[in-house]
């Protein structure tokens, strides 16, 4: 092999391990503290009566399907609460503690923190919401709702499904 070729192919290796340095950072997935679901309900019946089980029961469900679909996506690592347990206890209802579900995050090392509710106007309309904060700087990135008809655990989990493919997991357009 003259020096010529030998320098060439160097120089091709070398780039082709760059781009795909470059590429590997590019697809690290994006460390996110995904917290649970909080129930609003601004109905009559929660007016009217004590927290119904069955509806903290898909607050859960949709709790662990929104962290499962978002680590299959392979766009988002979900690291555990459970060292800041007694804080996220603490803090009461993350949807109005001013942005400390971010710096519970940040706390954890996430680089985003995610939460959501689910609003209850009634039993046949519900509104579900997911919101994606900054934990560096505590600012929201983004917010998406979807709207329901029908308060079952299909209807729940048919909102987180719209949200993730049509919003927060949607591929970006080409600019």
């Amino acid at each position: 092999m003259t020096r010529r070729t030998g320098v060439g192919l160097l120089l091709f290796v070398l780039a082709a391990f760059a781009s795909a340095s470059r590429s590997d950072a590019a697809q690290q997935p994006i460390e996110a503290a995904v917290f649970d679901f909080e129930l609003i309900d601004t109905s009559l019946q929660g007016a009217m009566e004590d927290v119904r089980p069955d509806e903290q029961k898909r607050l859960a469900l949709i709790s662990e399907q929104l962290r499962r679909e978002l680590a299959a996506s392979g766009r988002y690592a979900v690291i555990d609460l459970a060292p800041a347990r007694d804080r996220i206890q603490a803090a009461g209802y993350l949807h109005g503690c001013n942005g400390c579900a971010a710096r519970i995050g940040r706390s954890l090392g996430a680089e985003v923190a995610i939460t959501g509710t689910v609003q209850k106007v009634s039993n046949l309309i519900l509104n579900i919401n997911l919101q994606l904060w900054d934990t560096a700087t505590g600012k929201p990135l983004r917010a998406m709702s979807a709207d329901l008809r029908g308060n079952t655990d299909e209807s729940w989990s048919r909102g987180v499904s719209y949200l993730l493919r049509h919003r927060l997991l949607k591929p970006s357009e080409p600019e």
